[in-house]
């Protein structure tokens, strides 16, 4: 097995504004709220699934495009999976 090049999220600030994005718009794409964001920007621990997905994001791996469709398949606009992801 290829060993795989860490991706760090460690900077997600950096990530946030190599997009040009405010942290609304940036974090609404992963099914995160403004405020949580913020929080993991400022160095709270990013829960698993979200990591992964900002990392597939990130590399290029997925785009908005699949995480809109996945978010049509399940029924579910972005803000309402992260509110019920951390219920």
């Amino acid at each position: 097995m290829a060993k795989q090049k860490k991706l760090d999220l460690g900077n997600l600030v950096a990530l946030r504004k190599q997009t040009g994005e405010n942290q609304e718009t940036f974090w609404r794409r992963f099914g995160v709220t403004q405020s949580g964001g913020s929080r993991y920007e400022s160095g709270r621990n990013i829960p698993t699934p979200i990591a992964l997905l900002v990392a597939l994001w990130a590399s290029g791996k997925i785009e908005d495009s699949d995480l809109a469709q996945a978010r049509r398949a399940i029924g579910r606009p972005a803000m309402v999976m992260a509110y019920e992801y951390f219920k």
